[in-house]
């Protein structure tokens, strides 16, 4: 009897085995072949369910984003690459580094009011559902990392920071 429920045990945990790995392999297998590799919009096509008409537009209001997008991404590097420069080697924080830091953090909130912006024009040309839906993911993607930490840092997490 205890030979057969080892023999049991057995061919149940290979059986669950093969099981995981096909799962896993096939789900692999399916993004791969479901996405284009040399297009980083055709995943909103398939999960929102866009119409060829729906995907042409959101195209389009993409190229029209994508400039402006590298101009304020070229500006926050710059400004960036001053600040650092403006720190040296030195401990203290000067009048003129905190000046940067306010020039870098305005110029990420313009990135984040423009990226808003074309996250809801993207969301109008969807289905109404579908466009409530990805405006919440993309909301939450832009704002979610810098509300993830102020919660975490303002105690609101039950975290407290101290200094």
């Amino acid at each position: 009897m205890n030979r057969s429920l080892v023999i049991l045990l057995g061919a149940l945990a290979l059986a669950t085995a093969i099981f995981a790995g096909s799962y896993f392999i096939a789900q692999r297998t399916t993004i791969m072949c479901c996405t284009d590799a040399r297009d980083d919009l055709s995943w909103l096509k398939t999960e929102f369910h866009l119409s060829d008409a729906e995907m042409a537009r959101v195209r389009q209001l993409h190229a029209g984003y994508l400039p402006k997008c590298a101009e304020i991404c070229a500006k926050i590097a710059a400004k960036k690459q001053e600040f650092k420069t403006l720190l040296g080697t030195g401990t203290n924080l000067t009048a003129e580094a905190k000046a940067k830091l306010n020039e870098i953090a305005a110029l990420r909130a313009q990135c984040q009011a423009q990226m808003l912006q074309h996250f809801a024009a993207v969301s109008q040309v969807m289905p109404p559902d579908q466009g409530r839906r990805y405006l919440a993911e993309m909301r939450k993607l832009t704002l979610g990392n810098h509300e993830q930490m102020e919660q975490s840092m303002s105690g609101a997490m039950g975290h407290e920071h101290h200094p």
